[in-house]
């Protein structure tokens, strides 16, 4: 069994297409086939079925991939401990982030690492606190900025606060309300609203903050993206909560202050066990070590 075999069959897996993934592999189509077919006779399985409208993984397929991609991930961290031993750090970074973040400006930090780290692959994925927590215990993210409700905060990761703020209502151009300085939730209940799905720390902050002013409201519009959620407040369907330090980012739609605002934090969480070196060079640009006790939340 080698490694370039286990690069085939991801390719395959993520593109369901044996042309394409070897397009992605920059081989012809009949070496990868011919090496895929190799490590099915050693593996005494098939790992895809074949038509000719498509191809899936088969139950063994699905069962050898999760450990095809830690070996693959183990042979890169390998590669990357090595060459950081020589002074040069190189590998993958694997960021998350909530959409509205802001406690840092990640894209300038990325830039930054990149141009002192030209070595390194980056990739950035936007999510919901819950699941890129889960990504970075899982180890398929090096580190997430994500925002949460002031409380527990998350288990089985290193972590540090930075910085608290609260959630401002944003409504469209012309609302009646528009020239208030400052409302309460009370106020707001009767409007329909445009917010994050349920079951993720932003629609819950939200929601809570509606329940201990004993009020209720409508979420008539239930979105991930907060461009998208713009667009909607902007043609009058509805208003939406967003933290204060975000709305900056949404010129030209009145922000109402809140009496009864619902407090936030924004957190970086990093893995608990030995980063790569890659993601202890992203910390240490962000000014953190990434063994550092205090804030940490793995206890």
């Amino acid at each position: 069994m080698e490694l370039q075999q286990m690069r085939y069959v991801v390719a395959v897996a993520e593109t369901s297409n044996f042309t394409r993934a070897a397009e992605q592999c920059l081989v012809v189509q009949s070496a990868l086939s011919h090496q895929i077919a190799r490590l099915e006779r050693e593996l005494g399985a098939k790992l895809f079925d074949r038509t000719s409208r498509r191809v899936r993984l088969t139950p063994a397929g699905a069962a050898f991939l999760p450990a095809a991609r830690q070996a693959l991930d183990a042979a890169e961290r390998a590669r990357a401990e090595v060459a950081a031993a020589s002074g040069e750090i190189r590998g993958r970074l694997a960021i998350g982030a909530i959409p509205t973040v802001a406690a840092v400006d990640l894209p300038t930090a990325l830039k930054h690492f990149h141009v002192r780290h030209r070595q390194v692959r980056i990739t950035l994925r936007s999510g919901a606190s819950e699941e890129l927590t889960e990504r970075v215990r899982q180890g398929t993210l090096d580190a997430a900025f994500l925002g949460l409700p002031l409380g527990p905060r998350p288990q089985g990761v290193r972590g540090r606060e930075l910085g608290r703020g609260e959630l401002v209502a944003v409504v469209p151009p012309g609302h009646p309300l528009a020239d208030d300085e400052r409302v309460d939730l009370r106020q707001l209940s009767d409007e329909p609203f445009v917010d994050f799905p349920p079951g993720t720390a932003a629609r819950a902050q939200s929601d809570e903050a509606f329940t201990a002013a004993g009020v209720r409201r409508e979420v008539a519009f239930e979105v991930t993206n907060v461009d998208f959620m713009a667009r909607l407040v902007r043609q009058g369907l509805g208003i939406v909560m967003l933290p204060a330090a975000f709305v900056s980012e949404l010129p030209s739609l009145p922000v109402l202050q809140l009496r009864d605002a619902p407090a936030r934090m924004e957190h970086l969480i990093w893995s608990r066990f030995a980063p790569s070196p890659a993601a202890a060079a992203f910390l240490a640009t962000l000014g953190i070590s990434a063994t550092e006790p205090s804030g940490s939340p793995d206890a």
